[in-house]
This record gives C-alpha cells, sequence and structure tokens, in this order.
C-alpha cells in the first residue's frame, strides 16, 4: 500500500511543481520521505490575512489516498477552524464516510479523488471564508463573529509576523 501511495504523492508533486496554484508552494521535505510535506501558504487578496507567508506542515499516511493526510500550520495562527496547535480542521481533511456528529455530508469529506492541490486551495478558501459554526479555535469563532475589527487586528498582526516584521 505505502508504494502506492507513493507513486501517487510523486505525481501530485510533480503537478504541483509543472502548475502551481497561485500564492502556494508545497512539496516534500526531503527526497528520502514524500510522506512529511511541507508548505507556504500566501493569505489571500481581501482578507485580514492578505500579504502573508503561512508555513505548513502536511503528514500523509501510508495508505494515502484511501486516508487523508493531517495539515498542522507551523507559525501562530488565530482562526477559527484551525485549533490553537496550529492543527488545521475542514472538512476536505475529515476521514471519509459518515460524519458521526450529523454536520458534515459524506460529499463533503475526504475522498481519493481529492489531491494536494485541493487541499491546500481549500485552506486557502478556509482562511478568506472561516466556518464558524465548526469551529476549531472557539475564542477565534466567537470574536470572528461579535468583533470583526479585534480579529482582524490580530490576523494583521500574524502576517506582519510571518513576514519578520515584528
Amino acid at each position: 500500500m505505502a508504494r502506492y501511495a507513493l507513486r501517487r504523492l510523486m505525481a501530485e508533486y510533480k503537478q504541483l511543481t509543472v502548475n502551481p496554484p497561485e500564492g502556494i508552494i508545497a512539496g516534500p521535505m526531503n527526497e528520502e520521505n514524500f510522506f512529511e510535506w511541507e508548505a507556504l501558504i500566501t493569505g489571500p487578496e481581501d482578507t485580514p490575512f492578505e500579504g502573508g507567508v503561512f508555513p505548513a506542515k502536511l503528514q500523509f499516511p501510508s495508505d494515502y489516498p484511501l486516508s487523508p493526510p493531517k495539515m498542522q500550520f507551523t507559525c501562530e495562527m488565530f482562526h477559527p477552524n484551525i485549533y490553537p496547535d496550529g492543527r488545521v480542521c475542514i472538512s476536505i481533511l475529515h476521514s471519509p464516510g459518515d460524519d458521526p456528529t450529523g454536520y458534515e455530508s459524506s460529499s463533503e469529506r475526504w475522498s481519493p479523488v481529492q489531491s494536494v492541490e485541493k487541499i491546500l486551495l481549500s485552506v486557502v478558501s478556509m482562511l478568506a471564508e472561516p466556518n464558524d459554526e465548526s469551529a476549531a479555535n472557539l475564542d477565534a469563532a466567537k470574536m470572528w463573529r461579535d468583533d470583526r475589527q479585534q480579529f482582524n487586528q490580530i490576523a494583521q498582526k500574524l502576517v506582519r509576523h510571518t513576514l519578520g516584521l515584528q
């Protein structure tokens, strides 16, 4: 199984290098281990995260693409769908099948037709449009709903920090 996963990851890496999505760079941390990737995601335009460059890691299971990778930002983040330790919480990264809580439909969750590129584009979209109803960071979700100005100030501080300006 791991051999198939490796071939798939190598193909996805090649696709990302040939045709990279705008604002995203991603690939294996080293060529000895294709199951650990690093990514740099540029904050989307017209959002509080605009201009930031946010590093993250992806950890792929040996049965990829049957199971989703795990993704974690390696810089400080404050966002409704990112746990305080940086782990990303979005539907596309949830195991396939029915949601035990009944919140997500199975079509929103991971499936083997997904790809690293789709994950990263989903994360960019998540940065632009948080889902405060399914919060991983309750403080960020509450602030997003109730005090958008303060949320934006914190996000802009994080942007400056990722650029080494603080």
